[in-house]
């Protein structure tokens, strides 16, 4: 009968609505490298990484040879060179290999990915959200290292192959150049990080450090910017990254089969929406 046809097509929506609420839905935000350099195009598990760039190895968008020049001093990555105004400490190095490392490394900058023309490559990262500690230890452990420059991506002399201080500029201490934490993380990379109050752990922030045996934290901070940035209209304010999830897989199926359901169903059939027919 038409009432029997009606309740076999329910019961096969409702078995694949269930299937399709457990299927992962690729976000396109979420685990990518960015179009760069020496970056690969997607991450995957390494063998080794060197060092600080260690904690990426299960996923990483960086290979064992960019994570070991990313240590050097001047490094064949970007031919660029930190001692431009004289050695720069050991404990403030740590802090730019490890900046390189997040950069080169994690697949976890999808929601800051910016396009950009340049010869070197086509994307670059904006306004990452770095937690504060992060911000507040590079500036402390550098603050007494010297520099010419306030933005270290352009305006170098170039004219024996490394970067050298343009002419006329002078090294003055990090402490005048940047004067706070904020203005050496925005500022040094044009704007590539973005200081916040945030703390590690937080799950709203990006960490430049993290114990890979307590698992990525990024993953999650990711996730909830991808979230955030599609449902920035205001209906969404309210709700949660699980739940808009959770609509957004169920919706989808129940809209495309419908329309199968209701030519199926004869006319006349008993059913909730036969008023409407």
């Amino acid at each position: 009968t038409g009432l029997a046809v009606g309740m076999a097509v329910g019961q096969v929506l409702l078995v694949l609505l269930a299937a399709c609420a457990v299927m992962p839905v690729k976000d396109p935000l979420l685990n990518i490298c960015m179009d760069a350099k020496h970056h690969k195009t997607k991450p995957g598990p390494e063998d080794m990484l060197h060092d600080q760039c260690a904690p990426w190895k299960d996923n990483a968008c960086c290979t064992a040879n960019t994570s070991l020049e990313a240590h050097k001093d001047q490094s064949n990555l970007y031919n660029f060179n930190w001692n431009h105004c004289g050695l720069m400490p050991p404990k403030c190095k740590h802090h730019f290999i490890q900046d390189t490392c997040l950069y080169e490394c994690s697949p976890n900058l999808g929601p800051w990915i910016d396009q950009v023309d340049s010869s070197w490559r086509r994307e670059r990262i904006l306004h990452v959200p770095l937690c504060k500690e992060d911000c507040d230890e590079w500036w402390e452990d550098c603050k007494d290292y010297v520099t010419c420059k306030e933005n270290w991506h352009k305006g170098w002399n170039w004219a024996t192959g490394t970067n050298r201080c343009p002419w006329g500029s002078m090294c003055r201490p990090f402490s005048h150049v940047f004067p706070r934490p904020k203005d050496l993380c925005e500022k040094i990379w044009s704007n590539s990080y973005k200081y916040t109050t945030e703390h590690r752990g937080s799950g709203r922030c990006i960490q430049m450090w993290f114990d890979p045996t307590q698992g990525n934290p990024n993953v999650a901070v990711a996730k909830y910017y991808a979230w955030k940035k599609r449902s920035s209209s205001a209906q969404m304010e309210h709700a949660t990254p699980e739940t808009n999830e959770a609509v957004g897989v169920l919706l989808w199926p129940a809209l495309v089969l419908l329309p199968l359901a209701l030519v199926v169903v004869p006319e006349g059939a008993g059913g909730c929406g036969s008023q409407w027919m």
